[in-house]
């Protein structure tokens, strides 16, 4: 099958929908499709290259803004995105956001009268807690945003999400296509637990302690990630037998290092900066607990990767989170942005030191199901119900109003 992918985001970038989508890219070319992954250009201009077997073309774009130069917005694409239709000649369209370019591959496959597959990785306080939105016009900016998203995945043949979580939160803003939960999946062949990895020499590679507890975040560093919290945690706890390790880099990297300097914690929490990809298994492995206090996850492959490697897991009760992490069995739950119950469970288990084995080897069961293999296979199977019920749509007869409107709206 002749698949074309498109997005703002691919590797080498580390955010979760571009290690998806690279993901499944690379594992749908491992089994004989014909894949082009369509990005906006970092270059300015239009560019092709090929990664593992995958045809990735580059659209011109522009920085979004001075202060965010590595993301980019395709002001024109329709011309590029025909051009490259009329040779590739795709069988199905699947996107990844609702941002300009996938708006303009929408338009051109249902001018082609091909099924187009959607997955979700938005939600509005990805984008609200990194704007200058005042507290009382968060909900009016939600709706807005919710609003220009199912602007596009309303005209979809079929939507997917990571977790049934996240698939509940699209019903809940009356999506009119199906939704199905497919995971985001995890690279097992990368991400194991490893007994040769040379746990004191890593964290001394990274300027940790050998001696002391470590706690390890990795992700973006940004709001909504709510690092804070446990900056105010690691302060309530003052104990000096623990240390966190803070991996990624992020828009609010600099308030979080001064929060961390007034705090007093400068001994006791490191910020490791970006970790390139080898490292990263290595370092997970070296990690006694993994920590994710985000308040705006629909999976979290970093959590899917800690699994992985048999860590056990200290998340916030909010979003997907809870479908990784159950209380007492591959590590705990805290409230959501509540600095005192995240000290509270970091102290239940530093006195539980002893169970950490059984909630690593817990983490490896519930993340069995997770492996890129599956999630490539279940998407196989989705495209071919895409094209069967395609087949028989009424976009193969004539356009309709709502293509139309799609059409006419850039």
């Amino acid at each position: 099958m002749r698949i074309v992918i498109a997005g703002q985001t691919y590797h080498p970038e580390a955010n979760g929908q571009a290690v998806f989508t690279t993901h499944l890219a690379e594992g749908l070319a491992q089994q004989g499709h014909e894949v082009m992954v369509v990005l906006p250009s970092e270059r300015f201009k239009s560019y092709r290259t090929n990664n593992q077997g995958v045809r990735i073309e580059k659209v011109s774009a522009l920085p979004i803004s001075p202060n965010h130069t590595d993301i980019h917005i395709t002001p024109f694409p329709q011309w590029r995105v025909q051009r490259l239709f009329k040779a590739f000649q795709p069988q199905l369209v699947h996107i990844q956001d609702h941002y300009p370019l996938s708006w303009s591959i929408l338009q051109a496959a249902r001018r082609n009268k091909l099924p187009v597959i959607g997955t979700n990785h938005f939600l509005p306080e990805n984008l609200l807690r990194n704007l200058p939105v005042p507290a009382w016009g968060e909900k009016a900016a939600q709706r807005v945003l919710w609003r220009t998203m199912l602007l596009a995945y309303n005209h979809l043949d079929i939507v997917t999400t990571p977790t049934e979580t996240a698939a509940n939160i699209l019903r809940q803003q009356a999506i009119r296509v199906p939704v199905h939960p497919i995971s985001c999946g995890v690279d097992t062949n990368h991400f194991f637990p490893d007994v040769t990895v040379d746990r004191e020499a890593m964290r001394r590679q990274y300027k940790l302690s050998p001696q002391k507890a470590l706690f390890l975040y990795v992700g973006r560093l940004d709001h909504e990630k709510r690092l804070d919290v446990l900056l105010d945690a690691m302060h309530i706890l003052q104990r000096d037998d623990l240390q966190l390790a803070i991996a990624g880099r992020g828009l609010h990297q600099k308030a979080l290092q001064a929060k961390t300097a007034a705090l007093s914690l400068n001994e006791r929490v490191r910020f490791l900066g970006y970790v390139p990809a080898p490292d990263l298994p290595g370092l997970l492995n070296s990690a006694d607990i993994f920590v994710m206090p985000s308040e705006a996850e629909l999976q979290s492959i970093a959590t899917l990767e800690a699994m992985a490697t048999g860590r056990p897991i200290l998340a916030a009760n909010a979003r997907a989170l809870p479908e990784l992490v159950e209380n007492g069995l591959n590590g705990y739950l805290f409230r959501t942005n509540c600095a005192k119950d995240a000290a509270k469970r970091i102290q239940q288990l530093m006195e539980e030191q002893h169970r950490w084995p059984r909630m690593g080897l817990a983490s490896l069961e519930r993340v069995s199901n997770h492996s890129i293999e599956n999630s490539v296979q279940q998407y196989e199977a989705l495209y071919r119900k895409a094209v069967q019920l395609h087949a028989n749509s009424r976009y193969n007869a004539k356009a309709t109003p709502q293509t139309k409107k799609i059409n006419n709206f850039y």
